[in-house]
C-alpha cells in the first residue's frame, strides 16, 4: 500500500494536499482555542498564588475533545459542514443555522497549510526530511496565527519545537547535532541581545521572549548556518510590511507589531530554499 502510494505521484501529492487541509482545520482550532486556555490557566495560577476570592471563571473549550461550533449562535458544526475549504464554499461562507458570515480566515488557513504541505513534500520528496518537515510546517502556521491575534508565542509550542529540532538532528536529518545545538543557542542569544540593546537605547521593549525561543527553534532544526538568512529575511519583510501598514493607517506607530509571523515565514523559506538562496548570494557576491 505504502509502495503504491509513493510510486504514484498523483496519489502521493493529492493525499498530502488533503492531509494538509485536514491539519489546517485543526490548526484553526489551535489558533482559536489555545490562547483562552492559556489565559484561564494563568488566572488559576494567580488565584492559587494570591489566594483571592475571585474565581478564574469557566474553563474555555478544549482543543482536542470539544466539538466545533458557530461563534455567533453556538450551532454544533456537523461532519459535512466541517470539510476543509469545501464546506465553506458549499455554505457560501455562512453558518447554516443563523446565516452569519464565517470568517474567511478558516478556509485560508486550511488552504495555506495544504499548499505548504504540498510544496514541502514536492521539495524533499517522500523522505525523512519531507515527512518531518510537515509537522514543523503546521506548528509554524499555528504560531503565526496565534502571534498575529494575541502577540503571544506560547512556550508549550516553541519549546517542544526547539527540543524536537535537536532530537531530529541527533540523527542528522537536516544538519549535524553540533550545528543544531549551536543554532538553538545562537538563535536565542541573537534576539536576546537585540532586545536588550534596543531597550537600553530607547527604554522600550522591541519584541517578546517568545521570539527568542522561536528563532532558537529554527536554529535547532536547520543549524546555526541558516540563522543570518532567517534574521535578514524576517527583518526585511517585517520592515516592509510595517511601513505599508503604517502608510495605510492600519498600524499605529506606537502599537507593537508581532515579529513571530516573520520569523516563522523566514524559517520555512530557509528550510525549503535556504541552500539555493545562500548559494546564489555566494556566486553573485564573488565569494564562491
Amino acid at each position: 500500500m505504502l509502495e503504491t502510494l509513493i510510486s504514484t505521484p498523483l496519489l502521493l501529492y493529492g493525499g498530502v494536499f488533503v492531509l494538509g487541509a485536514l491539519i489546517g482545520s485543526f490548526v484553526n482550532v489551535v489558533i482559536l482555542r489555545l490562547p483562552p486556555l492559556l489565559e484561564y490557566d494563568w488566572r488559576c495560577q494567580c488565584h492559587d498564588l494570591l489566594q483571592n476570592e475571585s474565581e478564574p471563571g469557566e474553563r474555555p473549550l478544549g482543543i482536542a475533545v470539544s466539538r466545533s461550533m458557530c461563534p455567533h449562535c453556538g450551532h454544533g458544526i456537523t461532519a459535512l459542514e466541517n470539510i476543509p475549504v469545501l464546506s465553506f464554499l458549499v455554505l457560501r461562507g455562512r453558518c447554516s443555522a443563523c446565516g452569519e458570515r464565517i470568517s474567511l480566515r478558516y478556509p485560508l488557513v486550511e488552504l495555506t497549510t495544504a499548499l505548504l504541505f504540498l510544496a514541502t513534500l514536492w521539495h524533499f520528496g517522500p523522505t525523512a526530511q519531507g515527512l518531518l518537515a510537515l509537522p514543523l510546517t503546521a506548528v509554524l502556521v499555528a504560531l503565526t496565527g496565534i502571534d498575529a491575534d494575541t502577540q503571544l508565542l506560547p512556550d508549550n509550542m516553541t519549546l517542544p519545537l526547539l527540543w524536537a529540532g535537536i532530537l531530529v538532528n541527533y540523527f542528522g536529518v537536516y544538519t549535524d547535532l553540533g550545528s543544531s545545538v549551536l543554532g538553538a543557542i545562537a538563535g536565542y542569544l541573537i534576539l536576546w541581545s537585540i532586545y536588550h540593546l534596543f531597550r537600553l537605547m530607547t527604554g522600550k521593549e522591541g519584541m517578546g521572549y517568545g521570539d527568542f525561543k522561536l528563532l532558537a527553534a529554527m536554529g535547532a532544526w536547520m543549524g546555526w548556518q541558516f540563522l543570518p538568512l532567517i534574521v535578514l529575511l524576517s527583518s526585511v519583510v517585517g520592515a516592509v510590511v510595517g511601513l505599508v501598514l503604517m502608510g495605510t493607517g492600519r498600524l499605529n506607530r506606537d502599537k507593537p507589531m508581532p515579529f513571530g509571523p516573520f520569523i516563522a515565514a523566514a524559517g520555512w523559506i530557509a528550510l525549503i530554499w535556504g541552500e539555493r538562496i545562500m548559494a546564489y548570494y555566494t556566486r553573485s557576491s564573488g565569494f564562491g
